[in-house]
């Protein structure tokens, strides 16, 4: 009955195969994680999140929020017609948000009766729809030369406002 019986043919016959099959077992799947690993590891990425450890990467996280800037008095002073070119034009010569617009003597005529220090305050701390302007990037007196520059030109006649004078001891410190 034994040769009835077909025995169990294996590929592995010898004691020599049985040896090879188990290093072959161990290797062949080291070899295929180290090829991997190398694959990826190597590869310069690309994609979201990809340059998150790059030097340029951490400085613009790690940039200050803001930033303060001292601005010093005693430099030329602008004129009226430069701080409103660079202040006032944008709603004052379209006549925006209720602005009066400039050179129109109608809508500046009640302002101007007000007086010079009125007009000033308005425009220093804000008035309806325009907000303060004291404080920016003109001093409180080229945006006094500003309202003098913008009423005149409606047909006021106030003086534009001067310098201080500086003192001759405290100039020369």
């Amino acid at each position: 009955m034994s040769q009835a019986h077909d025995e169990h043919e294996t590929p592995i016959k010898t004691p020599k195969q049985l040896i090879l099959a188990v290093i072959f077992a161990f290797l062949v799947p080291i070899f295929a994680i180290v090829l991997l690993v190398k694959n990826v590891g190597s590869d310069t990425r690309s994609g979201a999140g990809a340059d998150a450890l790059s030097e340029e990467a951490t400085a613009a996280r790690i940039q200050p929020i803001g930033a303060v800037t001292i601005k010093l008095e005693g430099g030329p002073l602008k004129s009226g017609e430069e701080v409103f070119k660079g202040q006032c034009t944008a709603c004052h010569t379209a006549g925006l948000a209720g602005a009066p617009k400039f050179g129109d003597a109608a809508a500046w005529g009640p302002r101007v009766g007000q007086g010079y220090e009125a007009l000033l305050t308005s425009a220093l701390k804000g008035k309806g729809a325009m907000g303060a302007q004291g404080g920016g990037d003109f001093s409180d007196l080229e945006i006094g030369r500003a309202v003098v520059y913008m009423a005149n030109a409606a047909g006021a006649k106030l003086e534009e406002p001067k310098a201080a004078a500086v003192p001759a001891d405290a100039a020369s410190k």
